[in-house]
């Protein structure tokens, strides 16, 4: 356990969150993968437990935890051996969620937040479009203002819990004419008239519904505008650095998982008459991955810390990712290499987890934005503080 990061506390939260997951999730995970569905039921269990209120109000049923039980969260979901069980979790946590009690009204909170807390609601949040990628700039889903209502109209791609979520969190452009940047952020029931979506079919993320999702002259009534008018640009800027330190969080983790059932293996797999281990070749590049994950994995703990002290870390939560991400793509790679054959093969966790690292340097950010945010601060010393 690391003194600096983590309490006696945090390990018997870790304890208990494992045997949770050893419980009530790993034994459906293939059923998950194979229907592209998870259970509405674990949702609850998961509420019941704490496990989807650890850094929210106790007010709406959260628990008001430090960020490192959030961390504990995020890399013990990793060892379930499904990015998309995983993703689908903190995307409705840390994504959904952060906007409903950052910008949402008090009846919001208290209708939405508390229902997400329990696991009696899941949402989603919706940015990303056809067109715009990672380019929040160049959206084109609009919200039209008329009379006491607001229409919207366009399409978000790539939604994690796109399909199944009860609600929407929607990131959509207000008075293009006056104010081209001005953006909103809206809360849209699921069965709204107007709102559609489809499931896109993915190479990793499997058990995770990611959608793509268009809306037809959808009308919300104006309370469902959350946070100050349109502000919501700023709003998703000053969460990414949250979600980008979640996926370097969620890189590192599964790196080490994969490292540590690579070297179990490697324990026991014999060849020319000793087990693998013991050939110089493999044991210095475990070395190598090794050192790769401690150091990615102890940044990623600095910069939480900071993160969870108030502090202003974009460029640290890109560097995260980005490297993160970068680690545990080769670092998966090399141990699926390690195992032969038997790595190819859908009965041992690296296949899976080959397809869903995949998705590290693209989602939240692809690696190549990333780096031109880091340019422009080190290079250029652009600030990306909110101008809320």
């Amino acid at each position: 356990m690391n003194q600096e990061y983590f309490t006696e506390e945090h390990h018997l939260f870790r304890e208990g969150l494992r045997a949770f997951l050893d419980k009530e999730v790993k034994p459906h995970i293939n059923e998950w993968e194979e229907t592209g569905t998870i259970s509405k039921e674990i949702w609850k269990k998961l509420g019941d437990m704490g496990y989807l209120g650890i850094h929210y109000p106790e007010e709406f049923g959260g628990l008001e935890l430090d960020l490192f039980y959030t961390v504990i969260l995020l890399e013990e979901l990793q060892m379930v051996d499904s990015g998309g069980f995983a993703a689908a979790v903190w995307a409705h946590t840390y994504l959904a969620m952060t906007h409903l009690n950052a910008e949402g009204s008090q009846a919001i909170k208290e209708k939405y937040l508390t229902a997400s807390i329990s696991g009696e609601k899941v949402g989603c949040l919706c940015i990303s479009e056809p067109f715009g990628g990672s380019d929040v700039g160049a959206m084109r889903t609009t919200a039209v203002l008329d009379g006491d209502q607001y229409v919207i109209n366009g399409s978000k791609t790539f939604i994690t819990n796109g399909v199944y979520s009860d609600y929407l969190i929607v990131i959509a452009k207000m008075d293009i004419e006056e104010n081209p940047k001005s953006m909103g952020v809206f809360l849209i029931d699921r069965d709204t008239p107007g709102v559609s979506a489809s499931k896109l079919d993915k190479l990793g993320w499997r058990a995770s519904d990611t959608g793509e999702i268009a809306f037809d002259n959808v009308r919300i009534p104006t309370n469902q505008l959350m946070g100050d008018g349109g502000k919501g640009f700023y709003y998703v800027m000053q969460h990414f650095a949250l979600e980008r330190l979640i996926m370097g969080i969620n890189a590192h983790a599964r790196a080490e998982y994969a490292l540590e059932y690579t070297i179990k293996y490697m324990s026991e797999r014999t060849a020319f008459g000793k087990t693998i281990d013991r050939f110089q070749a493999l044991r210095h590049r475990v070395a190598e991955m090794a050192s790769e994950i401690e150091i990615i994995k102890t940044f990623n703990y600095s910069v939480a810390k900071r993160l969870d002290k108030g502090e202003y870390v974009v460029k640290e939560a890109c560097m995260s990712k980005l490297q993160g991400t970068k680690i545990a793509d080769q670092v998966i790679y090399d141990c699926l290499q390690f195992l032969g054959g038997y790595g190819y093969m859908e009965e041992y966790p690296l296949a899976r987890l080959f397809r869903d690292s995949r998705l590290g340097p693209i989602g939240g950010g692809t690696s190549e934005i990333l780096k031109e945010i880091i340019a422009k601060i080190v290079i250029d010393k652009k600030s990306y503080k909110t101008k809320l």
